[in-house]
């Protein structure tokens, strides 16, 4: 398939039918030549973080909007202005190219529409881009809803988390200290040329200077290594996992944060619960390359009782299923697919899971609540209310005005994520 026709149906998919960037994405680099991967995702994404201002432009430029089934062929002029705005491809071959996407989409009647539109673009480029971002959506890169959360809830800092989200996501790993301590593997890629950063806070991360494929890092299928951000690399440090215990990972999927407390500990029984079958194979695929074990099970963590009749965890991490706005500039998708009234009902489910994960709790345990949201309601207010629901909560490290730890997105370069440390009272 023709890349930009790749990167307007993946557009279509996620736009216009509500499906996932990591669904749909996989999906279309099946239908193309594997060298050509790294460029239907650099459109994709692009495109995304640059939605609104793509689709002001491309309003500017046509008379009446593609609709029903030409919607896809409105994608593909998206992709056609995101080039010509945001890569370095010549304009003529990203137009040239762009309108090729019409065969593939059996669309061929509109070439010309499509054509006059790119042509027009380049000759009007500068006053349309200037009027592209004289509103808040075209010139932020979010949807207003989020746009004003964010000026509510970090009056001081929204604009940098604003950039952050509309950046590149860096490359994290993290190192397996089964196998090695960070500063050994840090050798192995200066002698594999591979130029890094490490990480103040986070003991096992390392920050590529740039992404690579995991095939050129040392050791990555013997499980030397994985790639996970430094934030949530820091779920050990609030957890605190000795040996020999009892541990409960709770929505573990895709199972990193799993990995690292068996990395980090022996003879420690870990069970890894999540409620999507489906994205507990990541789990299992995880477990194999490192060589670690894990009781994996699938259920809900509303309903322990179903999954569940041993003994109460020593140690439990909930990662909480969340709205994920922390990790945008990973998925920008989700400044689209996500709405306001979705917090709401996340909160709601999160309470449940938080109520339901505290009775499998031993007495003097520590339970870590965590997400990767940077929604108030979702973390600082969830614990507060939390707390004064549950006699025997105890909070740690923190005021209970302003309960926990909010990571903002871009802070260490790290994704945004939320940590709150509870320990039930004996």
């Amino acid at each position: 398939m023709n890349v930009r026709a790749a990167a307007a149906n993946v557009l279509f998919q996620v736009v216009d039918k509500g499906q996932s960037l990591s669904h749909a994405l996989p999906a279309a680099q099946k239908t193309i030549r594997p060298r050509d991967h790294a460029l239907l995702q650099e459109i994709c994404y692009g495109a995304l973080r640059y939605l609104p201002r793509l689709e002001s432009i491309a309003n500017e430029l046509m008379d009446n909007p593609l609709k029903g089934k030409k919607r896809v062929f409105h994608h593909l002029i998206l992709v056609g202005i995101y080039q010509l705005s945001f890569m370095r491809i010549p304009a003529h071959a990203a137009v040239a190219e762009t309108v090729e996407g019409t065969k593939t989409l059996k669309g061929p009647s509109l070439r010309g529409l499509i054509n006059a539109v790119l042509r027009s673009y380049l000759r009007d480029q500068e006053a349309l881009d200037e009027k592209a971002v004289s509103h808040n959506a075209g010139k932020y890169g979010h949807p207003n809803w989020l746009l004003n959360m964010l000026r509510e809830s970090y009056p001081e800092q929204w604009d940098q988390v604003v950039e952050a989200n509309n950046s590149k996501a860096p490359m994290w790993l993290r190192v397996n200290r089964q196998h090695h301590t960070r500063d050994e593997y840090l050798e192995l890629l200066k002698d594999a040329n591979i130029e890094f950063s490490i990480h103040p806070e986070a003991a096992d991360a390392i920050k590529l200077a740039s992404p690579c494929d995991v095939t050129l890092l040392p050791g990555f299928e013997r499980g030397w290594v994985s790639v996970q951000d430094a934030a949530a690399q820091l779920s050990v440090n609030y957890l605190q996992p000795q040996n020999g215990e009892l541990i409960l990972d709770c929505c573990a999927a895709p199972g990193g944060k799993t990995a690292h407390i068996l990395e980090h500990t022996e003879d420690t029984e870990v069970v890894a619960i999540d409620s999507d079958a489906k994205r507990l194979d990541r789990v299992y695929d995880n477990l194999e390359r490192l060589q670690l074990r894990a009781d994996v099970i699938c259920g809900d963590a509303r309903n322990p009782q179903e999954w569940w009749q041993g003994e109460q965890f020593d140690r439990i991490l909930l990662d909480a299923p969340c709205s994920a706005t922390g990790v945008i500039r990973r998925h920008p998708d989700i400044k689209w697919l996500r709405r306001a009234d979705d917090i709401n009902a996340l909160a709601q489910l999160q309470s449940e899971i938080l109520d339901a994960m505290w009775q499998q709790l031993k007495p003097g345990g520590t339970l870590v609540y965590a997400t990767c949201s940077i929604t108030p309601q979702e973390n600082k207010e969830q614990v507060k209310a939390f707390l004064a629901r549950t006699e025997d909560a105890q909070l740690q490290g923190s005021e209970t005005e302003n309960p926990g730890r909010q990571i903002l997105p871009g802070e260490e370069d790290m994704d945004g994520f939320y940590y709150a440390v509870l320990t039930k009272q004996v």
